[in-house]
């Protein structure tokens, strides 16, 4: 349990230092995915799913 608490707080990091260092980017970005097709964010949250369970069954496994 304690490394879902350490996963979520460096989610949290990460997207807090976008945030801080680029907000603007950050504004620009949420705005062209405001205007993106849904099957093309289902695409990219599928994506980085694959991508983060690869990664955790790589570095746990």
């Amino acid at each position: 349990m304690s490394d879902l608490w350490v996963a979520l707080g460096l989610v949290l990091a990460l997207e807090g230092t976008l945030y801080a260092l680029a907000p603007g980017a950050m504004k620009q970005a949420i705005r062209q995915m405001l205007d993106m097709p849904d099957n093309i964010l289902r695409g990219g949250g599928v994506a980085a799913l694959a991508i983060g369970v690869c990664i955790v069954w790589l570095v746990r496994g």
